[in-house]
């Protein structure tokens, strides 16, 4: 059974904020994925386990009714080993940061900051969306923690060796062509 396409999948962590719940002085807040989360993301992400996936952020007005989400991600995540195929756990830790701006004004805030990372050489981030007064500090941090995962997992200590034994060079893939090689070419009609 195929999943579905990533787009096409509810996100896996929720945390919307109102706008109007953060105060002018700015909100710090601490926030725990449950344990259906958590299945969520792993199933997601294809990890082997996830127990853990915290998130913390500071959160300010930035003007124009846009809001600047600074924080950090820490999550622990069992993968598996691509050199010993054993079970192994690594630690994320990971600074957030984006811009969450009215979602009418993503395209042309996109487009300045774009402009900007152009003459600067620093790649611009996509400004999150604030949908019906509201930002999604969940999806932000989710985000951040798939980017965090390492693709290719190994343990300190593992190496990968190369079989031992010599190959057989009669038994190489390509040794019916070294046979070939040197004969000419047979004419039509002959066998």
């Amino acid at each position: 059974m195929s999943r579905p396409p990533i787009s096409k999948q509810p996100h896996p962590w929720r945390i919307p904020l109102a706008l109007d719940a953060i105060p002018e002085t700015g909100l710090s807040q601490d926030f725990e994925a449950g344990p259906a989360e958590r299945e969520a993301m792993r199933q997601l992400a294809g990890l082997r386990d996830l127990p853990l996936a915290r998130a913390h952020f500071e959160l300010t007005h930035a003007g124009g009714g846009r809001v600047r989400a600074v924080g950090r991600i820490t999550a622990k995540v069992g993968q598996t080993c691509v050199v010993t195929l054993e079970p192994i756990e690594n630690d994320i830790d990971e600074p957030i940061e984006a811009l969450f701006v009215p979602e009418e004004e993503v395209d042309a805030v996109t487009k300045a900051m774009d402009k900007e990372a152009e003459s600067t050489g620093e790649m611009a981030e996509t400004p999150e969306a604030i949908v019906g007064g509201v930002i999604d500090v969940g999806k932000l941090a989710a985000d951040a923690l798939f980017l965090s995962i390492d693709p290719y997992p190994r343990k300190p200590d593992a190496r990968f060796e190369p079989p031992a034994v010599a190959e057989n060079p009669d038994e190489h893939p390509f040794a019916a062509l070294k046979a070939l090689k040197g004969k000419p070419p047979a004419k039509s009609g002959e066998s």
